[in-house]
């Protein structure tokens, strides 16, 4: 299949400027040349063109955004310095198996100042005397080469890196979601311990109003028990009274027999 006719199949009904990835894999070059790609894919961060008989980068349109680059089985040998013009923030670039020979020709990529991963495995290159060394001097700015760093630590798989910084973006909203304002939690201690001293003046001052009624209402009950009292005491006086008064008229009368007797 023809890569334009391919890359029309990949719009799947998008716009260009919807696509973000694309891969191409395995179409056939018109001349060894890209056709159907341009710069209307302004959005476009990864792109893929294994395999398909590519041999010039010259109609590779301007792609500011793409920062994974694949381009490995083709047949470039030279031109590398359009890159840098046409994708200056690529950070992974793949020209495994294919024609670069000689240090010239890779020093092209100095100018990729964000380049970090760099893969020339399969390429004539590789079997320079230091190559590894030669290359990690040149372009500096590197730090894996064929999958590897300088100190032979290999490289993580490229959905390891995503998903390192899919966590780093998770940990940031965990934090920002679970990280009060420094001081809030002494506020917020403060402020619970005013809310329970005053339940509990609360309820100091409600239980000294029931003792306060309770006490009122043993008041009132004791003075009206004195108050019985004080009635049963007087109507006892009172009847005391009358029986000495009953007491002293019946003597009266007895006198008053007496005296008529006589």
């Amino acid at each position: 299949m023809e890569m334009k006719k391919r890359i029309n199949l990949e719009l799947r009904n998008r716009a260009p400027e919807e696509v973000t990835e694309l891969v191409l894999d395995n179409c056939l070059c018109v001349n060894g040349e890209i056709e159907g790609l341009n710069d209307t894919f302004k959005e476009l961060e990864f792109l893929s063109m294994a395999k398909v008989e590519l041999s010039s980068l010259a109609r590779l349109p301007s792609l500011n955004k793409l920062r994974k680059l694949e381009l490995s089985d083709n047949i470039i040998s030279g031109g590398l310095e359009v890159l840098a013009e046409k994708c200056p923030n690529l950070t992974y670039l793949n020209l495994s198996g294919n024609k670069i020979k000689d240090l010239r020709t890779v020093e092209a990529l100095q100018n990729l100042k964000n380049l970090k991963s760099l893969d020339l495995f399969n390429c004539e290159i590789t079997n320079l005397e230091d190559y590894r060394e030669s290359i990690f001097e040149l372009l500096q700015q590197i730090t894996y080469l064929d999958g590897f760093d300088q100190e032979d630590n290999e490289a993580p798989d490229s959905e390891e890196e995503d998903d390192e910084d899919g966590d780093e973006d998770d940990e940031d909203e965990d934090e920002d979601e679970a990280g009060p304002p420094e001081g809030y939690e002494e506020e917020e201690e403060e402020e619970e311990e005013e809310e329970d001293e005053d339940e509990a003046g609360s309820e100091l001052g409600e239980a000294e109003e029931e003792v306060g009624l309770s006490y009122l209402m043993k008041e009132e009950i004791q003075d009206e028990e004195d108050d019985d009292d004080y009635v049963e005491e007087g109507e006892e006086e009172e009847e005391e009274e009358e029986g000495l008064r009953g007491e002293k008229r019946k003597r009266d009368a007895e006198d008053d027999g007496e005296e008529e007797d006589d």
